[in-house]
């Protein structure tokens, strides 16, 4: 009896330890199955997204309020259409703010930075971003300047 109670002890001490893991897995990873925060979307349309990817982050100054959940092609204008979540704690975005797709480091990932207006009226949830900046290439970049120093001339 005493051997049965010591497996089902060690067991449930596997178990347990198997269930941390998993959580850990999902908290590193970032991956949720419930929503942590209330939040609204606001969506912007950009020429280039570059490397941008669903789940980047979407700051304000540096400070994280939120997240890209969706992005699209736009059929008619052939621009990506960036769908975000927004922390509903950050309910006062002017709805002339603009839109940045920036590279964290030189060869980091991207993320959107969000440059608040001066209006004071605030975006709301489906409200778009119309003034936007795509994101710098940097394959593009030295591509064009060696195009230049080349001798390459533009007409």
């Amino acid at each position: 009896m005493r051997d049965k109670s010591i497996e089902l002890t060690v067991g449930l001490f596997m178990l347990a330890g198997l269930f941390a893991l998993l959580i850990l897995a999902f908290k590193v990873s970032g991956l949720t199955f419930y929503s942590r925060h209330k939040s609204y979307t606001i969506t912007a349309e950009f020429n280039n997204i570059g490397s941008l990817k669903v789940r980047s982050p979407v700051s304000i100054g540096g400070v994280k309020i939120g997240e890209v959940t969706n992005i699209d092609l736009n059929p008619k204008t052939y621009k990506a259409i960036v769908t975000m979540r927004i922390n509903d704690s950050e309910d006062q975005i002017p709805t002339d703010s603009s839109a940045q797709i920036l590279t964290a480091g030189l060869l980091g990932s991207n993320y959107i930075s969000l440059s608040p207006g001066f209006d004071n009226t605030y975006l709301k949830n489906n409200s778009q971003i119309t003034t936007t900046h795509s994101a710098l290439i940097l394959e593009d970049l030295i591509g064009q300047l060696v195009y230049k120093i080349g001798g390459g001339s533009e007409k």
